[in-house]
């Protein structure tokens, strides 16, 4: 399994997420520190959930950070974050 379909597995069973979106930026940083032939180092992550709500953006990011613990210390070296509570959705 890739790294973005673990990603998204994971994201998907703990948040439950209204809207998920993991993009594989890994091409854009070709020759930098971290990357690796064949991607799969450096993600943008967009999630939507219920979970979100009430919690600060740096406590949406720890619960993400926490679910992608073993692919942060491992294949993943950036991960961009996009959190939001469902009322802060602006593509609903």
């Amino acid at each position: 399994m890739k790294t973005a379909e673990r990603i998204e597995e994971k994201l998907t069973a703990a948040l439950s997420p209204l809207r998920l979106t993991v993009v594989d930026d890994s091409h854009k940083h070709e020759g930098h520190s971290g990357w690796r032939e064949g991607g799969g180092t450096h993600f943008r992550v967009e999630v939507v959930s219920e979970l979100f709500d009430g919690k600060s953006r740096v406590d949406r990011q720890r619960m993400v950070y926490n679910l992608l613990a073993d692919e942060l210390s491992d294949t993943v070296h950036a991960l961009q974050l996009k959190t939001l509570a469902p009322l802060e959705d602006t593509r609903r």
